[in-house]
């Protein structure tokens, strides 16, 4: 089991423009001919090969996800049913009226205890940090394992950053796993401990 963060990034490190969009970031999703099943019979992706089996381990090997509030209500939530089918952890000082109604989400008061919850909600499997603000945090608390990035051939000039504001940097990395997707590059890091 390992805690990994897997961000879409553009060539001048954003994972979003200034207005929240990922239309330029995400096209690799659909520039390829292997259909890889979502979770849900309502989501598909269309990339390469190479890309497909990225995908495919994390649609397999992810037991649960870490977001941020400002992500989750970006996305509604996801109407409680993340793409890759692993229950989700929000970091949050303010848990929303409507958590009730939501039970494969949970709800965390800091970036440690939403670690440690995703942990224990994925068992042997691994935990992705999707947020880049929680990535930044769990990465400076060392709960991080693996950094992945998928690099779009796009500069965005402005936007969220992946990683900004480091307190504990310099974070120093293994070479890169590198696998040459269509439409991103897929860089995996173990992060040296």
């Amino acid at each position: 089991m390992a805690v990994y963060s897997h961000m879409t990034m553009s060539l001048d490190g954003y994972i979003a423009d200034p207005d929240d969009g990922i239309g330029e970031l995400f096209g690799w999703y659909g520039a390829g001919d292997v259909t890889v099943p979502g979770a849900d019979e309502h989501t598909a992706f269309q990339v390469d090969a190479d890309s497909a089996e990225l995908l495919r381990g994390v649609l397999a090997g992810t037991g649960a996800l870490v977001c941020g509030r400002r992500l989750f209500d970006l996305t509604n939530g996801w109407n409680d049913d993340h793409p890759i089918g692993a229950p989700v952890v929000v970091v949050t000082h303010n848990v929303p009226q409507d958590a009730a109604t939501r039970p494969r989400t949970t709800f965390a008061g800091d970036v440690a205890e939403g670690i440690a919850r995703a942990k224990e909600i994925a068992g042997d499997e691994d935990v992705c940090v999707a947020s880049a603000d929680i990535a930044r945090q769990a990465l400076d608390l060392g709960l991080v394992d693996e950094v992945v990035v998928s690099l779009v051939p796009v500069l965005l000039g402005a936007g969220i950053p992946y990683f900004a504001g480091l307190t504990g940097a310099p974070h120093r990395f293994d070479d890169p796993v590198v696998i040459q997707g269509r439409g991103a590059t897929h860089l995996r890091y173990r992060v040296r401990r």
